[in-house]
């Protein structure tokens, strides 16, 4: 089992910048894939960023490219989500997620509890 805790959420204005933390316990963290996801009321989940257990390559969606950045730190057990450039759309809960099928599989094993995001315009 892994366990996930995120952090880091909050209000913020438009063109703000908020950067959210998950912080992993358990199983070895760095044998993961890392996730964050998004998830806004009436809205199915969206997948926002991933990135490999070495840190060396990642996936984001096309509606976050050049504004957000998924980071990891193994040692601490740490995915961060720094977010630059907020707009209104982003406002949803922020989960973060975990499994080991691969960088670009969207099926993920391990998820946490969320946090909110909210950005006014």
């Amino acid at each position: 089992q892994v366990q996930l805790v995120e952090s880091g959420g909050g209000l913020v204005q438009a063109g703000g910048s908020l950067r959210l933390s998950c912080v992993a316990s358990g199983r070895t963290f760095s044998n993961y894939v890392m996730g964050w996801f998004r998830q806004a009321p009436g809205k199915e989940r969206e997948f926002v960023a991933a990135i490999t257990w070495s840190g060396g390559s990642r996936s984001n969606a096309d509606s976050v490219k050049g504004r957000f950045t998924i980071s990891r730190d193994n040692p601490k057990n740490t995915v961060y989500l720094q977010m630059n450039s907020l707009k209104p759309e982003d406002t949803a809960v922020y989960h973060c997620a975990a499994q080991t099928r691969g960088l670009y599989s969207r099926d993920y094993d391990y998820w946490g509890q969320g946090t909110q995001v909210t950005v006014s315009s």
